[in-house]
């Protein structure tokens, strides 16, 4: 099928090139000249604009958008809006908060799939999860590219009507603070503890049968492997965006008590003072599995 990717940085990369390996047709496009070339050079029809991308995919569209949640995300659907009907779809692949894409859903001409999308650019050979909300038809004319962007059939299914995909996403990332944090914990009282211990050795055997073995424990290994037993100078600083403030808010809207997400949330808040090893280990995680920069202790 053909496709229109607006949005061409690390993962709307990964959704041109897994597209193409698929064997579908990519219109591409992005403010970026560069980024625009890049995809060109994959194998993809580049455009010079929105209108432009439009006018190369036809009737029945079928846009994926990857770019930032938020204004960002809201100019490009402005800039679609004279090119969209109710026959298109359009498939919003970033963080957006779920009650923006119940508007969006609603505001917009085309059917508007939010898309929940899980495993950073670490997946690129992988593919993603994708939690999708939204039209079953409009789910259902995209699951080749569906299946081609994520694991396969097994890692992506429709949530629920609109909205659904980003909420399922957003809770998603409170459970990963979580782990992170306990994960972060317990290396820490194993560091601190009776032993003198090889932390990639904890880690290795851990994530052989045991278990809390997890993708994130193998980045626990990685992590230990490549910044040595302390970490060295990965600084005690844990970025992220807003999905873990609004999973806690939404807990507290429903009253539905979520103390080891709200707890992972507040350490993260204080990752600003003095420093702490189990925050230094969950900055090194986001680099394992979003390539996120690594705050270092002289940055």
């Amino acid at each position: 099928m053909q496709l229109g990717v607006i949005g061409l940085g690390r993962m709307g990369q990964i959704v041109v090139d897994r597209s193409l390996d698929a064997g579908h047709d990519v219109v591409a496009f992005d403010l970026s000249a560069e980024a625009t070339a890049e995809a060109a050079e994959a194998g993809a029809e580049p455009a010079d604009s929105v209108a432009d991308l439009c006018d190369r995919l036809g009737d029945e569209m079928r846009i994926w958008l990857m770019v930032p949640a938020g204004d960002a995300v809201d100019a490009t659907l402005e800039d679609l809006e004279p090119h969209l009907d109710a026959d298109d779809v359009v498939v919003d692949g970033g963080n957006s908060h779920f009650e923006a894409s119940l508007r969006r859903a609603e505001a917009t001409d085309a059917a508007y799939l939010d898309c929940g999308t899980s495993g950073g650019p670490a997946s690129a050979e992988a593919g993603f999860s994708l939690m999708v909300g939204g039209p079953e038809w409009a789910y259902e004319a995209l699951v080749p590219v569906f299946d081609a962007v994520a694991t396969g059939p097994a890692g992506h299914d429709r949530m629920g009507e609109s909205g659904s995909g980003h909420y399922v996403k957003m809770v998603h990332n409170g459970v990963e603070y979580a782990l992170m944090q306990a994960y972060g914990e317990g290396f820490e009282l194993l560091a601190d503890g009776r032993f003198d211990l090889d932390m990639e050795s904890v880690a290795r055997t851990w994530n052989n049968g045991a278990v809390i073995r997890s993708w994130l424990l193998e980045l626990c290994e990685e992590a230990f492997r490549e910044e040595g037993n302390d970490l060295g100078d990965v600084a005690d600083h844990v970025a992220g965006g807003s999905t873990g403030t609004w999973t806690v808010q939404e807990a507290l809207e429903q009253e539905v008590p979520v103390p080891l997400i709200y707890q992972a949330l507040a350490e993260r808040f204080d990752s600003r003072n003095e420093g702490r090893f189990s925050r230094k280990l969950a900055n090194r995680l986001r680099y394992g599995f979003g390539r996120h920069d690594v705050k270092r202790v002289d940055e």
